[in-house]
């Protein structure tokens, strides 16, 4: 199973990326976590990335689909995977395309996450409040101004995939404002009727 989860920061892509992990057995590929992973372990492409994220910003295209390339190469992802925040634009919607026919692959579906620009802010504060409660670092994309910048991005770059995938006739929508198990429960329905 290789799906795509679609929506805007803070939609629930990653959480409910999670759930698909632990009940198919396939991992997540976030985009975000691996180059975090970067930026810690300090490489060059982490170097590169941390000035365009703590800027608010996207990184390169070129960047992403290395990461993405390699990491689809790995045992793990024999069996399928979860893109999660990946791919950012039509050029990387057709980078995508392009790198899984040379892998003899093909994508099972895209699901979007439908939700509310208002209500997103809000839980990202929410997000920067508990970690911060609890101990945890907040992330420095954890914050309304930078969030409300990341949403704008994501507007102008990531939204003209719904019709990217609708076109091509594999986009699902699930209602991302329900409960996260109601979600979870949508996207099950999604993939049974694949």
């Amino acid at each position: 199973m290789r799906l795509i989860l679609l929506g805007p920061p803070g939609a629930g892509k990653g959480t409910q990326a999670q759930r698909l992990v632990e009940k198919h057995g396939i991992p997540q590929l976030s985009t975000g976590d691996m180059l975090r992973a970067a930026v810690t372990a300090g490489t060059d492409v982490g170097k590169r990335a941390k000035a365009v994220m703590d800027a608010g910003e996207l990184v390169s295209d070129d960047i992403v689909n290395a990461i993405v390339s390699e990491r689809i190469d790995q045992p793990d992802c024999a069996r399928g995977f979860i893109l999660d925040g990946f791919p950012r634009t039509l050029v990387q919607a057709d980078a995508v395309e392009a790198m899984l026919n040379a892998k003899d692959m093909k994508l099972d579906s895209v699901i979007e996450l439908l939700v509310d620009d208002k209500a997103l802010v809000g839980r990202i504060v929410k997000r920067a409040e508990e970690a911060a409660a609890a101990g945890q670092p907040v992330r420095k994309d954890d914050n309304a101004e930078v969030f409300e910048e990341r949403l704008r991005e994501y507007y102008k770059k990531t939204a003209p995939l719904t019709g990217y995938y609708y076109a091509k006739g594999s986009l699902r929508t699930v209602d991302g404002m329900l409960s996260i198990d109601a979600v979870t429960e949508e996207i099950e329905a999604v993939l049974s009727s694949l």
